[in-house]
């Protein structure tokens, strides 16, 4: 079987940037929104999906209208849930406690969140759909190292290593039914 494009990109900036924001919702900005469109552009995709909270679902509906294509909204693209920390600053969340979390996700998940395998449970579903077309999927950085996690084999602290700020895309090519499958082919800031 051939490989297909899966084109990851992580929404653009949100209008209300440095918040831990997991299932809090925000709206993105106009050059969010511009910057992701920009990524999407000459990428040859035949689908379009997007996370349902809104600061990536408005940049697919955007880059869909754009490609003429439609947007299919999977809510298993979403963000991390951050639980009782979600829409705070990192600045107002306990220090060790956070620290524990970025040393093991799984093991010390925020209070009331996800754990980081519940995330990578819902992602590896999610891919598990896809069909084997070029894909560009609009998401949020926690599901897209999730993905990396799933598809390239990289531990977790692998996956803290890649900067992927607002708007970054992640190219990939995967084999679908193998394990590890993926190949980076590109990372677009």
């Amino acid at each position: 079987m051939s490989g297909f494009a899966l084109h990851l990109l992580r929404h653009g900036a949100p209008t209300t940037p440095g918040l831990l924001m997991g299932r809090t919702d925000g709206a993105p900005t106009p050059a969010g929104i511009a910057a992701c469109a920009a990524q999407a552009a000459g990428l040859g995709i035949e689908r379009i999906l997007a996370s349902d909270l809104r600061r990536s679902r408005d940049a697919g509906e955007a880059i869909g209208a754009m490609l003429g294509l439609p947007l299919t909204i999977d809510p298993r693209w979403r963000e991390l849930d951050f639980g009782d920390w979600d829409g705070l600053a990192s600045s107002h969340v306990d220090r060790a406690a956070f620290g524990r979390f970025w040393d093991d996700p799984d093991a010390n998940p925020p209070p009331g969140g996800e754990r980081w395998s519940e995330l990578v449970r819902r992602v590896s579903a999610a891919i598990a759909d896809l069909a084997p077309v070029p894909t560009l999927v609009v998401a949020h950085g926690g599901s897209m190292r999730a993905a990396m996690h799933i598809l390239c084999g990289f531990d977790q602290r692998q996956l803290w290593a890649f900067d992927l700020p607002y708007a970054a895309r992640l190219s990939l090519t995967v084999w679908p039914g193998e394990p590890s499958s993926a190949q980076i082919i590109g990372l677009a800031p």
